[in-house]
């Protein structure tokens, strides 16, 4: 059953290793007959959210960026899947500023239901993508209608372009957008 699918780069360096394996997500997702549309913020403008709230009464954010047009996406789309390099065993700064920007989502007729994360780190344990992880699972749990499904983590991957050399993740990358 074809699905459409969300991939959001969040890197904004090019061609990062998080983004290598999100387009190998989205390979298999194209292969497996999904819709798919793939989003990177590099080179979009997107504020922090500077906590109004106005967004619950509006159903949109007072503030004028890229943001409105990802919202959408995000809210059409039935599986998203975040892509992300990890900083100090975190999501990366700007990720986390587009999760706390789609906050006009929860009270919407929002369609999607699976989220899944794809995550590089130079660190070598997989320890080091519990806290991203965990930092997903926090927005998801606010929507109660999806569900975190799983990650793929690559774990010591630092150097630029290096993802393309490890052949189990770019494996198990590809796997998840062919079995969405």
């Amino acid at each position: 059953m074809s699905m459409k699918v969300l991939i959001v780069s969040t890197s904004l360096r090019t061609n990062s290793n998080s983004d290598i394996l999100a387009r190998e997500c989205q390979r298999g997702a194209i292969e497996a007959g999904h819709d798919v549309e793939y989003v990177s913020l590099k080179g979009k403008s997107i504020q922090y959210c500077i906590g109004c709230l106005s967004c619950m009464k509006r159903g949109c954010c007072v503030l004028k960026d890229d943001v409105a047009d990802i919202m959408e996406k995000v809210r059409d789309a039935e599986v998203i899947v975040y892509a992300t390099p990890i900083y100090y065993y975190e999501m990366c700064g700007q990720m986390k500023t587009l999760l706390d920007r789609l906050n006009p989502l929860y009270n919407s007729e929002y369609v999607f239901r699976d989220i899944y994360m794809i995550a590089t780190a130079a660190e070598d344990e997989e320890s080091a993508f519990e806290k991203a992880y965990n930092g997903l699972q926090g927005w998801v749990d606010c929507f109660e209608k999806a569900e975190l499904k799983g990650l793929v983590a690559g774990a010591g991957i630092g150097d630029a372009n290096d993802a393309i050399n490890h052949k189990e993740v770019m494996k198990k990358a590809y796997e998840l957008g062919k079995n969405l």
